[in-house]
């Protein structure tokens, strides 16, 4: 219903009214200082964006980590940790178990080298990566947490599915109306054609696909042709399952609810066809995989200019920032 355009059954519109109402009502609150945001000490950039499901944050996140890396900057990450089970906030070892911290926070930890932080209280996990010497802090998922004040708002959007059918939680996928993309400092469009004024394009590109254990490596054209099955737990499965037949694939597709607990049954199936998953899915299969079961890292990238400008709006950002610190 919600990616499909159709109308909503009628008694889930006032539902959605309210939502937006009381999402509304709090944003407000926190615009008019009557509940209070907390402020790092460092500058803070987040990264969310208007839907439910997966729009390719992560891999944006992972992305603004490198840049500002290269820069000379020490970012950290701070994550809410859907799918985890922690009672307070702490940081993300390579190791931990994805089941504790969640499946994304250990993504992060992994892919970036940064520290990592996670929990529901944001600005005390922020303070963590403040004490562990970041001078930066990416938000991932972050837009609608405002008890953490940020410098710098991107908003990334689904350039497939974009809006869905335009309705707000639970007629439709959005946390927040369109409208809210006026005050954001970027806008990124993941795939799909850009129509929004100002929008950055941006592209998930898939190279090579690795083993979920062991250290063995090939690059995704050797699977072109053959069938394989595919897994998927993310917001949107279909994205994966689509890459994949872009690449010549043929897809035996498994759909799972976004951070879902993989079992052995849910990657096993009772053939020798190679399976592959997405890499979120691969930090929980370590204990269950055998020698056919592949993850396939994406990355994200952009055209020169865009990524030019993108840096450039963080990096003014930051410079704002930097500015008030001195004052």
């Amino acid at each position: 219903m919600w990616y499909e355009r159709a109308a909503p059954p009628w008694w889930l519109k006032p539902l959605a009214l309210t939502y937006g109402a009381l999402a509304g009502s709090r944003r407000l609150l926190y615009a008019k200082r009557l509940q209070r945001s907390a402020r790092m000490p460092v500058p803070v950039v987040v990264i969310g964006n208007l839907s439910v499901g997966g729009t390719g944050k992560t891999p944006l996140v992972c992305w603004l980590c490198a840049r500002l890396t290269e820069r000379g900057f020490h970012p950290g990450v701070v994550t809410r940790g859907y799918g985890g089970r922690l009672p307070d906030v702490r940081l993300v070892g390579r190791s931990d178990d994805p089941a504790v911290v969640g499946d994304e926070p250990l993504l992060l930890a992994r892919r970036t080298g940064a520290p990592v932080a996670v929990g529901r209280d944001r600005p005390a996990a922020s303070q963590l990566l403040v004490n562990a010497g970041c001078n930066v802090v990416l938000s991932d998922d972050g837009l609608q947490h405002y008890a953490l004040a940020r410098d710098c708002e991107i908003v990334v959007i689904d350039g497939e599915r974009r809006f869905g059918n335009g309705w707000l939680l639970p007629a439709g996928p959005l946390r927040e109306a369109p409208a809210r993309l006026a005050s954001a400092d970027a806008v990124v469009m993941n795939g799909g054609e850009v129509t929004s004024d100002g929008a950055l394009r941006m592209r998930l590109d898939a190279e090579r696909v690795l083993s979920v254990i062991g250290n063995l490596g090939k690059a995704l054209a050797e699977f072109a042709g053959s069938t394989v099955h595919a897994v998927a737990g993310i917001g949107n499965p279909e994205r994966f399952f689509s890459m994949l037949r872009a690449h010549g694939l043929d897809v035996i597709a498994h759909a799972l609810p976004d951070h879902a607990r993989l079992q052995a049954g849910d990657i096993t199936f009772g053939d020798e066809r190679a399976v592959l998953m997405t890499e979120k899915d691969a930090v929980k299969c370590a204990g269950i995989a055998g020698p056919k079961h592949w993850y396939v890292p994406v990355t994200a990238s952009f055209d020169a200019a865009d990524s030019e400008r993108l840096i450039d709006i963080v990096m003014q950002a930051i410079a704002r920032r930097a500015i008030e610190v001195r004052v």
